[in-house]
């Protein structure tokens, strides 16, 4: 059956379906809008007729600063993959490439909003003080987290692909509800609420976008006009699967099919993504629902230490992207401005081996956990299955004891 010849509708050709196409095109635009670039990888800034105007705002020492952080989180990637290489972690997950995606983003957060990642935002824990050590306790199977998300807004890393979606949703609806609650007890005694509006943004991949729960954390947060921005990272592969097979259309074209806005961002350039953010965050926060982010970006390195990207990927195309490399576009921006110079950029790498050193150090000091905690964390209180499980264990273990041998005189003389 081909498109012409689809069923109709009751509502075909009647005053209220042209009416929510009209109000679609108006809101969302028209499905394939371009790519929202303001820093090229030549280094030149670029204009925006939305967003130029974020970015106007950005002074000299936040543009260092955005610098300095994918510079810092970049020397943490390398320094936890080559840990895990030495056998100190049990898995890593590198971000290389996706700096400007990360940095850009969660500087745009203020610190009442909530944050969702997946298992690589490195970048992101970053920009919400997150003890950068903190996060390789997971990876070395000593924590089932390694921080307390209270204190940062920051939650914990979620290794089961989009299953935070629906819980960033969920949150983001709570939110809501607590901020009607407010406002209605601030004009109930003739004041205004003192508690900031905040929103919650939450981070997946391009082949997580093909998961269940992605979908239907976006008909949620559309139905009750959530204040979530859904940031997707599609660095073009999913492991071995490209993103051409996730998807046929941009990404940030789904958010239409939904109703609300979607849009592409140059994932590469730290501006861009800072300013589209900042917008996302503020439609949410002021009530006008949720937004997709597509930062179109490149994941320059393997899925996670277990992966050889050799196997299913050319050399050449990770060179094409290298050429758009985040850091040394804004280092080529800062340089022709006279926003930055050698001392500023050798105190940096400065700055990001002092981490590397401190994360190692930490690393090492890390104590193995007992087994036996697993057994206690299993439930809140005493259970006799778990019981019977740990003396099972304890029976098994005795078994291993260090047992001096019978002969232990002969065999003194003979190793003699």
């Amino acid at each position: 059956m081909g498109a012409t010849h689809l069923p109709s509708t009751e509502f075909d050709g009647t005053d209220i379906d042209d009416q929510l196409e009209a109000e679609a095109e108006a809101q969302l635009g028209a499905p394939a809008e371009p790519m929202v670039q303001l820093l090229g990888p030549d280094g030149t800034l670029g204009s925006d007729p939305v967003f130029s105007k974020y970015a106007e705002k950005l002074d000299p020492e936040t543009l260092r600063g955005f610098y300095a952080d994918m510079s810092k989180i970049r020397r943490f990637d390398v320094e936890a993959t080559a840990l895990q290489r030495q056998g100190q972690l049990a898995l890593w997950v590198p971000l290389t490439g996706q700096e400007a995606a990360q940095i850009g983003s969660g500087r745009a957060s203020q610190p009442q909003d909530y944050i969702f990642p997946t298992y690589r935002e490195h970048g992101v824990a970053l920009t919400r003080n997150v003890d950068l050590a903190e996060l390789l306790r997971q990876f070395r199977g000593v924590s089932n987290g390694g921080w307390n998300p209270k204190d940062t807004n920051f939650h914990l890393y979620t290794l089961v692909l989009a299953a935070q979606t629906p819980h960033a949703v969920g949150y983001a609806m709570g939110i809501q509800r607590d901020q009607r609650l407010a406002a209605a007890n601030a004009v109930g005694e003739a004041g205004q609420s003192a508690e900031p509006k905040a929103a919650v943004m939450v981070y997946f991949g391009d082949g997580a976008s093909s998961e269940g729960d992605v979908h239907e954390s976006m008909v949620f947060a559309s139905s009750y006009q959530a204040p979530v921005v859904f940031f997707c990272q599609n660095n073009h592969w999913a492991i071995s699967v490209p993103s051409s097979v996730q998807t046929r259309v941009p990404l940030a074209n789904r958010a239409k099919g939904y109703g609300f806005p979607g849009i592409r961002v140059d994932g590469n350039d730290v501006i861009a993504v800072h300013a589209v953010t900042e917008w996302a965050l503020e439609q949410a926060r002021e009530g006008n629902g949720p937004v997709l982010i597509e930062a179109f970006t490149y994941r320059v390195g393997a899925h996670t230490t277990a992966d050889d990207p050799t196997k299913y990927r050319g050399s050449a195309e990770e060179g094409l992207w290298r050429a758009k490399d985040p850091l040394e576009r804004l280092e080529k921006y800062l340089r022709a401005e006279g926003l930055a110079d050698d001392a500023f950029f050798e105190q940096v790498r400065a700055d990001g081996d002092e981490l590397a050193a401190y994360v190692r150090k930490t690393t090492h000091d890390l104590e193995t956990p007992d087994i036996r905690t697993a057994f206690a964390n299993t439930y809140v209180e005493a259970h006799p299955l778990v019981a019977e499980e740990l003396a099972w264990f304890e029976e098994y273990s005795a078994g291993f004891a260090d047992e001096e041998p019978a002969n232990a005189d002969q065999t003194d003389k003979a190793a003699r």
